[in-house]
């Protein structure tokens, strides 16, 4: 078995993970930590886990989870995420990191995004963004993986065969996206409290969000193309799941199909990207569980606009399943184990 810790076991991700975990035909968590519940059984916190997992929330020794653990998943806000996950790298462990301070190889625009400094930039150029469908070769090779912003994950997924084949004739991008509550985390506050944002739906981060650079830059990265994306979130008062719908400019006369052979070519071998059939447009529900990304598109009638629309779990491909392939593929096991499964329909 693979022993597994998991870092900050008390937020979204962290339950997901164990969530997913106790399914893995191979993986078994051993130590969860926290802060704000050390001494408690993450059975108490979640008592949903009772008979599932019964571990004690211990604090975090570096040390500590090297002995017990080979694979550490970070679960932190950005800033808090970096030191520890640079102590479990220093110690051989393999280490998934799900916040922010990774995944770009430029610290000045993280400090430019984040408003933090970056404490470890040495590691920068260790870590591979942990989108396996772009950079499989970079995290089998690795042992730091970022995982991607949830945002980033639906848009960069929907754009990079397009932007790879040269299919889109004019930039930006609009990136019009909608996430559940749960992407911004457990800790309370006004915004997400249940009769502020119920009955309502909003945009945020309008002048600009830490994920647009990161589309960006990975896909940069991935393809050699410079992309502009105009990206602009919204909150909507759903539990999970992220809909995306992009708006593409593209040359006359490209047909449904051309675009089907496009997607066809990068995804037809992927376990976790479906492609849906002409005339079909993915929900989140039908993805609400899942690892999946699943991808529609209609080409206008001037065929000059394509529009695509990708649907992801915000907590799975979004967060901890892409964190548990990601996992997967570093230790060169099957990428799917743990992770298929039918979507929660209702």
């Amino acid at each position: 078995m693979v022993k597994v810790a998991i870092v900050g076991a008390t937020g979204y991700t962290g339950l997901e993970l164990i969530r997913i975990l106790v399914n893995h035909p191979v993986a078994e968590v051993v130590m969860v930590t926290s802060e704000s519940y050390k001494g408690q059984k993450i059975s108490h916190v979640f008592p949903g886990l009772k008979g599932l997992c019964e571990l004690e929330l211990v604090d975090f020794d570096a040390d500590k989870v090297a002995d017990c653990a080979e694979v550490a998943f970070v679960c932190l806000p950005h800033g808090a995420s970096m030191e520890k996950s640079q102590k479990l790298y220093a110690r051989g462990m393999r280490v998934v990191d799900l916040s922010g301070d990774f995944r770009f190889k430029n610290a000045e625009t993280y400090e430019k995004w984040y408003k933090i400094e970056h404490l470890f930039k040495n590691l920068l150029k260790e870590a591979a963004f942990g989108l396996p469908e772009l950079f499989r070769d970079e995290i089998v090779r690795t042992r730091l993986v970022a995982n991607p912003g949830c945002y980033a994950t639906s848009v960069i997924l929907a754009l990079y065969p397009l932007v790879s084949e040269g299919i889109i004739s004019s930039y930006p991008v609009v990136a019009d996206c909608k996430s559940g509550v749960t992407g911004a985390g457990r800790k309370p506050s006004q915004r997400l409290h249940y009769p502020e944002c119920n009955e309502s739906f909003m945009a945020y981060s309008v002048s600009g969000h830490r994920h647009n650079p990161e589309m960006e830059e990975v896909l940069l990265r991935a393809t050699g193309i410079e992309t502009q994306i105009l990206f602009i979130p919204h909150l909507i008062p759903m539990n999970r799941g992220i809909l995306s719908t992009l708006y593409v400019n593209i040359d006359s006369g490209l047909r449904w199909e051309d675009i089907y052979e496009v997607y066809a070519k990068y995804y037809e071998n992927e376990p976790f990207v479906r492609l849906y059939s002409e005339g079909e447009l993915p929900t989140t529900k039908d993805v609400r569980g899942t690892n999946y990304c699943d991808i529609g598109w209609v080409v206008r009638e001037d065929r000059k606009k394509l529009v695509v629309v990708s649907a992801i779990d915000n907590l799975v491909k979004g967060a901890s399943g892409q964190a548990v392939q990601n996992m997967n593929v570093m230790l060169e096991m099957d990428e799917t184990a743990g992770l298929i499964g039918a979507p929660f329909w209702v």
